[in-house]
């Protein structure tokens, strides 16, 4: 694996994953809350799910990045996990956080 996209996707992944536990941290700290008429108050409601959802999404986005520097550590980074070859460097680039190839991600959609 190329020592450069290694060092670019390291790099990536460690301001992404600041980004997110910032994000998740400050939605712990200052949740929203609001009070009012009923109507407010279903408003409220769905938009504290999709908020919910969000954070959802966020915490898992945070596993798979800490996952991805896991494997730069073990020197991993960059093997399909489903058949073990190498991962695209332009699929890397774009998501280094991927765990499989393009060919073995097509199939598990499937």
């Amino acid at each position: 694996m190329d020592a450069k996209l290694v060092e670019d996707a390291r790099l990536t992944l460690e301001a992404e994953r600041e980004r997110l536990q910032l994000g998740l941290a400050e939605e712990v700290e200052h949740p929203r809350v609001s009070h009012g008429a009923q109507t407010a108050a279903a408003t409220e409601v769905s938009e504290s799910q999709r908020g919910q959802q969000l954070r959802d999404k966020e915490a898992t986005h945070l596993v798979q990045i800490e996952t991805a520097l896991r494997r730069i550590e073990a020197g991993t980074f960059g093997a399909c996990e489903t058949c073990g070859k190498p991962i695209a460097p332009e699929r890397l680039e774009a998501l280094p956080w991927a765990v499989d190839c393009v060919d073995c991600h097509s199939k598990k959609r499937h």
